[in-house]
């Protein structure tokens, strides 16, 4: 079984993270976790915090040479930006739109920098940084991620018919990860306008798997169908408030005829388009998986909304911190590392060995069988 545990806070001395379950013989790259992190931190909109820090992931255990040993790897980012407010009178205004005030009360905290320290965005470092060790082992099976942004505020994106290396490259050069021109510059004349009033902006970008095989997750019982697990992985990025999979919404406004995807057979079951997004039953079905997301505005901003000061009760302004404009390229990024993971851990759950050899047999021998 994959799993993961993280810690760390944003402005401690680190963030770390501990993964368990990695098949034996599976190579590696620091270059490759550190390429992810870069990207993350890139995007047109992003705040102070992303020229200050510059991260750089340590793998501190479970290595042999660049090769995993099935013991936990640890990893290691070290912070630059770090602080010690222990000496200052705690912050009792919680901010809306954050954890602050319900994370206070859950935990019966009288200072909020400790909810804001953990909650903070600062921990999608290390999500992004065990998502990349998920992806490299989906890379060895050649299923390959990437995202784009399809809205900023109220500016929307041609969506992609096809994902082509042109489409991939085009996103990956575009500073808000979004292959559609003349969007992406209205988009980034409405986040300069937002940051010249004060103001932040959220919107949606779109996730795509390619080459998943047929048959990960499970329809027999809830829990273990791969839809919800993909849901839950990115709602739980921050500011994430809305997840689709396939044509989800548009299939809601339509006929039954017109909302599913027929079955054909051409060297192999196949469909003659992909509404599901890749998905039947909570189960994988051989389709590209298409997730979108939309991201809420964040709600750092100048133009903060009216808080209360927890232990006076009276009316006050939260605190005005340092935040990004507009985030949604980064999110997407990070949703690329949660859609790894989440498919990573299903993979070993169908494929899973103790060493790469036994995995690639267990893979091979499936895709024999179901070929045939």
């Amino acid at each position: 079984m994959l799993r993961v545990l993280d810690a760390g806070e944003s402005h401690g001395f680190a963030l770390v993270g501990i993964i368990e379950g990695l098949p034996a013989g599976l190579l590696l790259s620091e270059e490759q976790i550190n390429a992810e992190l870069s990207r993350r931190q890139a995007g047109y909109g992003r705040g102070e915090r992303m020229r200050i820090e510059s991260d750089c992931v340590k793998i501190l255990s479970g290595l042999s040479g660049e090769e995993t040993t099935g013991a936990p790897l640890s990893l290691l980012i070290e912070n630059v930006d770090v602080h010690d407010e222990s000496a200052k009178p705690p912050e009792r205004v919680p901010r809306p739109g954050h954890a602050d005030l319900a994370g206070a009360l859950k935990y019966g905290l009288e200072d909020l920098r400790d909810v804001r320290e953990r909650a903070s965005a600062r921990q999608t470092a290390m999500r992004v940084a065990v998502g990349s060790v998920a992806r490299q082992l989906l890379g060895v099976f050649d299923i390959r991620l990437t995202s784009l942004v399809t809205q900023v505020g109220s500016i929307l994106a041609n969506g992609p018919d096809c994902i082509s290396e042109e489409l991939l490259q085009r996103i990956e050069a575009s500073t808000l990860r979004c292959p559609d021109i003349l969007a992406e510059e209205e988009m980034k004349r409405l986040i300069d306008q937002a940051r010249a009033d004060g103001d932040t902006l959220g919107g949606a970008f779109l996730l795509f798997a390619e080459n998943v095989p047929p048959g990960l997750g499970s329809y027999v019982s809830w829990d273990r169908r791969l839809d919800g697990k993909i849901a839950s992985a990115v709602m739980s990025i921050p500011g994430v408030k809305a997840v689709e999979i396939g044509d989800a919404v548009l299939a809601a406004g339509r006929m039954g005829s017109q909302a599913h995807d027929e079955i054909i057979w051409e060297n192999g079951f196949q469909r003659s388009s992909n509404r599901a997004g890749g998905l039947e039953g909570g189960v994988t079905n051989g389709d590209r998986i298409v997730v979108k997301a939309y991201m809420k505005p964040i709600p750092t901003l100048e133009r903060s909304a009216d808080s209360v000061d927890m232990a006076t009760k009276e009316k006050k302004r939260p605190p005005l911190l340092r935040a990004d404009t507009c985030a949604v390229s980064s999110a997407g990024v990070i949703g690329e590392a949660a859609l790894a993971w989440t498919l990573a851990e299903a993979f070993l759950e169908k494929f899973g060995g103790d060493s790469m050899a036994e995995v690639k047999c267990a893979h091979g021998n499936y895709l024999s069988r179901i070929h045939s």
